[in-house]
């Protein structure tokens, strides 16, 4: 059986992972998840927190938490050049490099999310987007030094550290931050030449539920519901 990722909407981290699994060119399917729908029990079975991403496996047995997925998607592409071999030097880079996005650059939008959440009137909204802003702009300039020279973001060729990178640093922009072509340059640049990459094509379609052309093995969307027999085994 196939691995599924379920994969959060609107705007989720886990864009970065259908990006990883194309390039990956591996058969596997997806389930959507809402996550400003009430919660669906049954996801609790795949994660406990309910949060996205997930990746269901052959065996069964699920992980969550991006870095996690990432990192087993790169384990399972070392032919395609998405990872590199534990005790490298290449895979301490990418180890890194994943790292810094999950904590540095995600952990940031912390406070813009729980802005976004908010009622307008909230008088916490404007505090926590103001202090979001200025941790963002952080990591934002240290993306734009871990790209000087470079032509990927963890070594020399693509990776899952570049899959992850376009589904989490879009949030600048999307949450009307900033304007990336202005005050970071060498990260729209970057941005903009994944935009351009099939795969990325493809996960902007399955998030707006566009018609969706795989350049990878993706097999098609499954429910919770069909899911069901197999999340009870």
């Amino acid at each position: 059986m196939e691995p599924v990722l379920f994969y959060g909407v609107p705007h989720g981290c886990s864009f970065g992972s259908i990006v990883a699994l194309e390039w990956l060119d591996e058969p596997y399917r997806l389930c959507r998840i809402d996550m400003l729908a009430p919660k669906d029990e049954r996801y609790a079975r795949v994660n406990p927190t309910r949060l996205t991403p997930a990746l269901l496996l052959e065996n069964g047995e699920a992980l969550s938490e991006s870095l996690a997925i990432l990192h087993h998607v790169a384990a399972r592409g070392l032919n395609q050049g998405l990872g590199f071999r534990q005790g490298t030097s290449e895979f301490d880079r990418l180890n890194h490099v994943l790292a810094y996005l999950h904590t540095g650059v995600h952990g940031a939008f912390a406070p813009i999310w729980a802005a976004y959440k908010m009622a307008d009137a909230a008088p916490e909204k404007a505090m926590l987007r103001a202090m979001g802003s200025e941790k963002v702009a952080k990591a934002y300039a240290r993306l734009e030094t871990m790209l000087a020279g470079k032509e990927w973001l963890a070594g020399d060729r693509r990776s899952v550290a570049d899959a992850y990178l376009c589904g989490i640093a879009r949030w600048g922009e999307d949450l009307g931050l900033f304007d990336l072509k202005r005050d970071y340059a060498r990260l729209h640049a970057h941005l903009q030449k994944l935009e351009a990459d099939s795969a990325v094509i493809f996960a902007h379609a399955i998030e707006d539920e566009k018609p969706a052309t795989s350049s990878g093995k993706f097999i098609g969307h499954v429910s919770l519901g069909e899911l069901s027999p197999r999340l009870a085994a």
